[in-house]
C-alpha cells in the first residue's frame, strides 16, 4: 500500500459533510395550490360560459371544483376577481392561438391578414363570446375591460400595425404608430362584436375578411405608391 500524499492526510481528518437530498424546486403544496386554483378557474369558465356572471355562484364554482369555500378565498377576494381570472385565462389563450398562427410568416401584410382570421376563430368560441366580449365589459367596467384587453391583444396588433408602417417611406412617430394601433384595434373589436352576435357566424367571418382585406389592400396601395402622410399639427384649426 503506497503511502498517502499530505494532501490526502489533511482531508482525512476534515469532518465529513452529510449529503443533502435535492430541494425541488416548488413544494408539494404550492403545486396543489396551484391545482387548485387552476380547477377553480376552469370551472367558473364553464359556468360563467353556460349560466352567466349573475346566475353563477361561488356554491357551484367550489362543488363543480370538488374544493372548500375556503380554498376559494384563499385565491380570490369573491366572484368578479374569479371572472377577472377566467377573462385573462381567455385572453392569454386568445394571443397564444393569435402567434401561433403567425409563426413562420414574415410578409407584414400576409401576417395583418393571417392574425385577423385567427382572431375571428377565437370570438366564435362560446367562452370568449359570453365572458370577454358580452360580460367583461359589464363586469369588469369599460376602463379595467379596456386595461385587460389592451394588456393581451393591443401588443399584437401594435406589432403587425409596426411591420406594416416600416415597409413604407413614411416616418412615422411613436404618437401616429399608438393612433394607427388603435384604430385598428378598435375596428377588430367591433368585428369580433358583430360576429359573436351574428345569427350566421359564418357569413359574418366572411364578410369582416372582405372588408378588412379590402381596407388593407388600399392601406398597401399608398404605401408602396410612396405616398406620405400630412404633418398632424397643419390640420389643426389656426
Amino acid at each position: 500500500m503506497s503511502p498517502r500524499s499530505p494532501a490526502e492526510k489533511l482531508r482525512s481528518t476534515l469532518p465529513k459533510v452529510p449529503k443533502v437530498g435535492k430541494v425541488a424546486s416548488v413544494s408539494r403544496r404550492q403545486q396543489y395550490s396551484a391545482t387548485t386554483k387552476r380547477a377553480l378557474v376552469d370551472e367558473a369558465a364553464k359556468l360563467f360560459t353556460s349560466q352567466g356572471y349573475a346566475a353563477t355562484s361561488l356554491d357551484a364554482i367550489v362543488s363543480g371544483a370538488r374544493v372548500t369555500k375556503g380554498a376559494l378565498y384563499h385565491h380570490f377576494s369573491g366572484k368578479q376577481e374569479v371572472f377577472e381570472a377566467v377573462f385573462e385565462k381567455l385572453e392569454g389563450d386568445a394571443s397564444k392561438h393569435i402567434r401561433k398562427a403567425l409563426k413562420g410568416s414574415r410578409d407584414p401584410w400576409e401576417k395583418a391578414l393571417i392574425g385577423l382570421r385567427a382572431f375571428m376563430e377565437i370570438v366564435q368560441d362560446a367562452g370568449y363570446q359570453r365572458v370577454v366580449i358580452q360580460e367583461g365589459p359589464a363586469v369588469l367596467g369599460y376602463e379595467r375591460f379596456r386595461e385587460q384587453e389592451e394588456r393581451s391583444s393591443f401588443g399584437l396588433v401594435q406589432d403587425m400595425v409596426r411591420s406594416v408602417l416600416e415597409l413604407s417611406t413614411v416616418e412615422v412617430s411613436e404618437d401616429m404608430l399608438e393612433t394607427f394601433s388603435r384604430i385598428f384595434f378598435g375596428a377588430m373589436s367591433a368585428a369580433g362584436e358583430s360576429v359573436s352576435t351574428a345569427t350566421n357566424p359564418k357569413a359574418a367571418v366572411a364578410q369582416v375578411e372582405t372588408a378588412i382585406a379590402f381596407i388593407l389592400a388600399g392601406l398597401r396601395s399608398l404605401v408602396e405608391s410612396g405616398v406620405t402622410l400630412p404633418d398632424p399639427e397643419d390640420l389643426l384649426p389656426g
